[in-house]
């Protein structure tokens, strides 16, 4: 899951992560992970570990599993440091506006699935060009330290075409995605990465 929100006033204050991992039943596991402390595009700042369990409005990322999880694991990535224009649609053909970067974060789980173990993550990069190619790259790096097979879910801001060239993942899914109203082009993946993992750390 991207753009959660836990603690939002629009939101109705819930913990919206939760609610999704109910409906999987009572047996689901499900962990949330703040990109942001406070109201996107208004006043905020960057999550660090010490938000994790506070009662502010946060916003960010989450997964939910009837599996059982060995693990959860957390990479925070910055913002793009200058903002970028962005197109937004809308219902007189959309227009351009420039929008200050919001930091991103990965959540990752390591899953005891039927197959064995397997890593599982979602993330939400960056709408700046460039800069999230840096983030894929970044989050690339942080799962390959945990157990293949690998599998990264999420709105990569990042059409089809250019995560073939650029990511070395498999595809598993190609349809077009965004904008919502009428997609034509792909920015929502599921990748799978099968490469025996490298040595290194990643913080827990």
């Amino acid at each position: 899951m991207q753009e959660v929100d836990r603690g939002q006033s629009r939101s109705g204050n819930i913990d919206l992560s939760a609610v999704a991992a109910k409906a999987l039943g009572d047996e689901a596991t499900h962990r949330f992970a703040p990109a942001v402390v406070g109201v996107p595009g208004a006043l905020f700042r960057a999550a660090t570990v010490a938000d994790l369990d506070t009662a502010e409005a946060h916003y960010g990322v989450a997964l939910a599993t009837r599996w059982p999880v060995r693990s959860w694991w957390l990479t925070w990535l910055p913002r793009a440091p200058v903002p970028a224009p962005v197109f937004v649609p809308g219902p007189r053909g959309g227009r351009v506006l420039l929008l200050q970067d919001e930091p991103r974060v990965v959540l990752a789980a390591v899953i005891e699935a039927p197959i064995g173990p397997i890593t599982v993550a979602t993330t939400h990069l960056s709408f700046v060009p460039g800069w999230n190619l840096r983030q894929l790259h970044q989050t690339q790096r942080a799962l390959r330290q945990l157990p293949a097979p690998r599998f990264l879910l999420g709105d990569l801001n990042l059409p089809g075409w250019l995560l073939r060239l650029v990511s070395g993942w498999r595809m598993l899914a190609s349809r077009p995605t965004y904008p919502t109203t009428r997609p034509r082009v792909q920015f929502d993946h599921v990748l799978l990465d099968r490469l025996v993992p490298r040595h290194g750390t990643l913080t827990r």
